[in-house]
């Protein structure tokens, strides 16, 4: 499992403005105004849980997407890019159990069928619903049971309903995925509160995964597509779990203005904070993403420093993330070196002066120059048993590319978080033949 992607640094205060990032604490999520949320059980898999999500959002809120790459996009998909491009959008519908994926003609009737229930119960248009769809492809969804469940889901809409939304929208997920933060802009404090789900299929660009983040700032739509895609950008579009991308992927970023003032712009004072907030939600979710991936047992930072450009610093670190043999190593926890080598070879393209190069496990000096690195006063690499995990810290350097760093111990906190659907009860959660986590950042050289 890969993440490749800066570690975030403190805020920097805009000039004339002092501005501050907060992360929040995790439960309950803080509310974001202008977005009403309300998750119930639609039964729509052989579960007791609240399994479909329904969001209203504000009228003249600004709303942006990212979407899979992977052509055979999920009907939901398809149906979303076009309402996307329709209108401004004032609700989403997600629903677990079913992914509506390879399901023909019938699943775009039925994510418009979706669509058209909604805006009657919300009196708003079809086109201004986005529809979403997690679960098994292939499988139709069970279009009665989630049409039932629309009324009651918007008789329970309220800004408070993020955590227990967190949880309705998972799968194979084993604990719900949440981040926020607030800041202070103008004298106006901001929220930004996101979720996400995803644990297979976890490959850039995006995963198998939702996330669905909101902020009450006010943002012009141009600005919010390019703060959603770089957000994008930096966090889940660096993740990699199997190498497989789903058919699914969505992440929406929404800006509803509720909290006042007038649109924020590159500008003003606050503009980086916010920036940085938004970026770091983002982050906090995919790293969850990571740290939940489906029979991970290792979490790894891969980060690439000193590269001739980001592509090349992004090239190398996948090359090594995706490399089985740096895999087996890093799983066995066997500091072969080796393997490091050959996968950095692997993701250059040009020349590469490997007298530059320099690898380190941690602060544990493996390469140097280019050759094995000789005992010089720093501590040597040595294999660890399973049960005494690699160094904390990952780093290499080299002059074309690469710095590696990030935990490979084994994430804490992976009870089950899904009531009455536990990892062993999941229909679908099998163990992946090679577990690890990684978190990966990649940077040019300066």
């Amino acid at each position: 499992m890969l993440l490749f992607m800066p570690r975030p640094g403190p805020a920097s205060p805009a000039p004339g403005q002092p501005a501050s990032v907060t992360a929040m604490a995790q439960s309950p999520l803080p509310p974001v105004k202008g977005v009403r949320l309300a998750s119930v059980p639609a039964s729509l898999q052989d579960w007791q849980r609240d399994d479909l999500l329904l969001v209203e959002i504000d009228k003249g809120a600004a709303v942006s997407a990212v979407f899979t790459q992977n052509p055979f996009a999920a009907a939901p998909v398809v149906v979303a890019r076009e309402h996307l491009r329709r209108g401004r959008i004032r609700a989403l519908l997600v629903n677990a159990g079913s992914a509506n994926a390879a399901t023909g003609a019938r699943g775009l009737k039925d994510a418009r069928a979706c669509c058209a229930a909604v805006a009657e119960t919300l009196a708003v248009r079809p086109e201004q619903v986005l529809p979403f769809s997690t679960g098994v492809i292939g499988e139709h969804l069970p279009l009665q049971k989630l049409l039932d469940a629309i009324p009651p889901a918007a008789a329970q809409l309220c800004q408070r309903g993020w955590d227990c939304a967190a949880q309705a929208i998972l799968t194979t997920d084993t604990r719900a995925k949440t981040a926020s933060r607030t800041l202070e802009i103008n004298g106006e404090q901001l929220t930004v509160t996101g979720i996400a789900k995803g644990a297979g299929m976890i490959q850039p660009n995006m995963a198998t995964m939702l996330a669905y983040v909101a902020t009450d700032a006010a943002i012009a739509q141009s600005l919010l597509d390019t703060l959603a895609k770089e957000a994008v950008g930096a966090s889940f579009n660096r993740i990699c779990v199997d190498g497989d991308t789903s058919t699914n992927d969505a992440c929406v970023l929404i800006a509803t203005g509720a909290a006042g003032g007038p649109d924020i712009t590159p500008g003003d004072a606050g503009y980086r904070a916010l920036r940085q907030a938004i970026t770091e939600v983002h982050i906090a979710l995919a790293q969850a993403i990571v740290q939940d991936g489906e029979g991970a047992s290792k979490f790894v930072t891969v980060q690439v420093t000193e590269a001739k450009s980001p592509e090349e610093a992004l090239a190398v670190a996948f090359a090594v993330g995706r490399s089985p043999l740096v895999k087996t190593a890093l799983y066995a926890s066997d500091p072969n070196w080796g393997r490091l080598v050959m996968a950095i070879g692997n993701g250059i393209r040009g020349g590469l002066d490997t007298r530059r190069v320099h690898i380190s496990l941690d602060e544990v000096a493996v390469v140097e120059a280019g050759s094995r690195a000789l005992a010089t006063g720093r501590p040597r690499a040595r294999r660890c048993s399973p049960k005494r995990p690699l160094p904390s810290i990952l780093h290499w350097a080299a002059a074309t590319a690469v710095s590696i760093s990030g935990p490979v111990t084994s994430p804490t906190g992976m009870s089950p978080s899904m009531p009455n659907t536990g990892p062993e009860e999941s229909p679908w959660r099998k163990p992946c033949m090679l577990p690890l986590g990684w978190w990966c950042a990649a940077t040019a050289k300066s």
